[in-house]
């Protein structure tokens, strides 16, 4: 009576990869739920075993019926006219379906189970198969139709009369068809939700293998075809973290238009790949929205999926300048800083060694003094500018630059000299808790 769908080795739709179900990471095939208890028939005796002789007949005439609901399933369903489906497995599989479901017409108890399992084992197959769900049920109720119709047309040849008292079974018949159709939407069910938590494990694996650096070149080809990041492309990395709650991923930053990418989150931080294509990583981060409350790093741009994990470590890098809440740091822009966090001991040696003695001096006045330096700096060695910035005279800048060299014996006319307090200042302003 439940017609079956296509071949089990039918082709897939183009573009859907079909991930095979295992028992991998404890993951088990779905179990069939237990049957529901029989309804029992209102039927008299004399309809049912009317109803037993018609079925007996429908046995003999299996083949035709199912050459027949073959051909209504390609006439009224189009999925069935897919030149993947291989026509005979499909006439085959309804015509084992047809057999299992009008003998439990006959032999309720003996052959139920068997009629179920049946059922259960097509619901598995579709759904691995990614053959559309309502297609299937489209297919069951036309199957059950044209059983419907040829066991009243049998009865009839028999008994015309007798025949009108098939209608108080038709409910139990129509129950019957229910629970079956139910039990192919469940086992489908069940299928697609352990093939999408497949796909999905897989996606966060290849995706962390990349960012890791675990992942192999064997594994480039399945990383292209789940993640759509082709082998050869140029990609940087994002690193996010929460700076109001480091114990949680932060929410993903929100990535320019037209920029393919990939998520990977964790405790408290959170990294994207981003396929850039002829774009530098300077236009992903005017593009880049962080969210409140997060920073982030910003890598290079680095060619193929096998220096992603570079990238990321970079992107980390970036990210341990500390840039403001909200707000994205750039490697490029940042390689002074960078190279103090990447070596905070050397850091904080250099730190203590050009700027020991202001830094104990009393609050106010290192304070004064770190700001009056780093004024000098960003201006660019102007002591008008940094007069500008720091709203006084530049003769008060020069005074206090004086009072600097004179505490640390430091001569600011020497380039190397002024490198390395650019580096001290960093080094305090970064690994100062």
């Amino acid at each position: 009576m439940h017609p079956v769908t296509g071949s089990r080795a039918a082709v897939p739709a183009k573009g859907r990869a079909v991930p095979r179900l295992s028992t991998d990471r404890g993951r088990t095939p779905p179990r069939m739920p237990a049957a529901r208890p029989p309804i029992r028939s209102r039927a008299d005796a004399e309809t049912v075993a009317l109803l037993h002789r018609a079925a007996r007949v429908l046995i003999e005439e299996v083949p035709r019926l199912a050459d027949r609901i073959v051909a209504l399933m390609k006439e009224r369903e189009p999925a069935y006219r897919s030149p993947s489906l291989d026509a005979h497995e499909v006439w085959r599989e309804v015509h084992d379906s047809l057999s299992n479901n009008v003998r439990s017409l006959v032999h309720p108890k003996e052959t139920r189970e068997s009629a179920r399992s049946c059922a259960w084992r097509i619901g598995t197959d579709r759904a691995a198969q990614g053959f559309p769900l309502d297609a299937l049920l489209h297919a069951y109720r036309i199957g059950c139709t044209v059983v419907w119709e040829q066991l009243l047309e049998t009865a009839s040849k028999e008994d015309p009369l007798g025949a009108q008292s098939l209608v108080h079974v038709a409910a139990d018949v129509w129950n019957f068809v229910d629970e079956h159709c139910t039990l192919v939407a469940t086992a489908y069910q069940e299928v697609e939700r352990q093939l999408s938590w497949h796909r999905e494990n897989r996606y966060r694996i290849i995706v962390a293998a990349l960012l890791d650096g675990t992942a192999r070149v064997s594994d480039f080809p399945e990383a292209e075809e789940a993640l759509g990041l082709p082998e050869q492309g140029r990609y940087a990395v994002v690193a996010l973290e929460d700076t109001d709650a480091s114990s949680r991923a932060p929410h993903p930053a929100t990535v320019g238009a037209g920029l393919r990418t990939v998520w990977h989150t964790a405790e408290g931080t959170a990294h994207a790949i981003v396929l850039l294509g002829d774009d530098g990583a300077e236009h992903l981060v005017r593009g880049l929205e962080v969210p409140p409350g997060a920073r982030a790093g910003v890598s290079p741009a680095v060619s193929g999926l096998a220096a992603v994990n570079t990238a990321r470590r970079l992107a980390d890098t970036a990210l341990r300048t500390r840039p403001a809440a909200g707000q994205a740091a750039l490697l490029d822009e940042r390689y002074p800083e960078a190279l103090v966090v990447s070596c905070p001991d050397l850091g904080a040696a250099l730190a203590d060694r050009m700027l020991g003695p202001v830094l104990a001096l009393e609050s106010a006045d290192r304070e004064l003094l770190l700001t009056t330096l780093a004024a000098w700096l960003d201006g660019g060695g102007s002591a008008r500018r940094a007069g500008e910035l720091l709203f006084c005279h530049r003769n008060t800048v020069l005074n206090r630059l004086r009072r600097y060299e004179q505490l640390t014996g430091r001569c600011l006319d020497h380039p190397r000299e002024v490198m390395e307090l650019s580096l001290a200042l960093s080094a305090h302003r970064l690994l100062t808790p």
